[in-house]
């Protein structure tokens, strides 16, 4: 338990991974039905950019820093750079939310926002970040238990965001078993795994656990800051999102080229397919 995201936060792949949920909570408020949105490691909510574990390794300014200020950034950056601007009402980019702070704003008062932080220090400041809204509730087990634990939900609407730390060499194969049992016990949950794109080989096993969860519909969605060549670095990040809603699929092939052209670093890039075609 020795990862702390506060020192990548903001970073390229937060970005593209939050500027996605953004697009997801979105495309599923367009139906008045309730939903519950499910975070199983959820952090702590809230980041200071300007605190000391952000400061020691800057890799915001190599993320929301580029988007920070820019007049002509696309309609569908839209809500997550008003959260950001509420949370920083003076211009000067500090405070930077994490999913559930993004979650926690952009639900609507019918829906209900699920979160999971088995770290004790981060848990406890998840809980405070987070009180004052009765739709929260803030679980402090472990998070491949999440699930299980908490689905079916009655909203019969679920969106379940899955971003382990990826410290253990089989986190990506029980992100995997996390999907596939999801979808076992409430089939038609949209839910997004963020992943590091780093070492080929492992991704080529990881897409083939994957494509064997039984998901109705599962897509690949992967933006590039370096080319996929290069050794020993995190050349970029991907989502893997089951049961995605109509829409999402268009709308990030219309931001991903610009979001590569703005946080790509040596080299931008994208790639989107499906791991399972409906």
């Amino acid at each position: 338990m020795n990862y702390r995201h506060a020192f990548h936060a903001g970073n390229h792949a937060d970005v593209f991974k939050h500027l996605t949920l953004t697009r997801l909570i979105a495309l599923m408020s367009r139906k008045e039905q309730p939903f519950a949105y499910l975070d199983t490691h959820a952090g702590i909510g809230l980041y200071d950019l300007q605190g000391d574990q952000a400061n020691r390794t800057g890799e915001y300014l190599e993320g929301i820093a580029r988007l920070w200020g820019e007049s002509d950034l696309p309609p569908l950056t839209a809500d997550y750079m008003r959260v950001l601007h509420e949370m920083n009402p003076d211009g000067e980019l500090r405070y930077y939310p994490g999913s559930p702070e993004l979650a926690r704003r952009l639900t609507r008062p019918q829906d209900r926002v699920l979160l999971n932080e088995m770290h004790p220090e981060d848990g406890l400041l998840l809980k405070d970040n987070m009180k004052g809204d009765r739709r929260v509730k803030v679980h402090l087990g472990e998070g491949w238990h999440v699930p299980r634990a908490l689905l079916p939900v009655p909203e019969k609407r679920a969106l379940m965001l899955i971003d382990p730390p990826f410290e253990k060499l089989d986190e990506m194969q029980r992100c995997a078993a996390s999907l596939k049992e999801a979808v076992s016990r409430m089939r038609q949950t949209v839910a997004a795994i963020w992943y590091p794109v780093k070492d080929q080989r492992l991704l080529r096993r990881f897409y083939q656990d994957l494509a064997g969860t039984g998901a109705p519909k599962l897509l690949r969605v992967e933006l590039l800051v370096h080319p996929l060549d290069t050794p020993n670095t995190l050349t970029g990040s991907g989502l893997a999102i089951a049961n995605p809603p109509w829409g999402l699929e268009e709308e990030l092939r219309e931001l991903l080229p610009w979001l590569s052209k703005k946080l790509g670093q040596t080299q931008g890039g994208w790639q989107m397919d499906w791991l399972i075609a409906e």
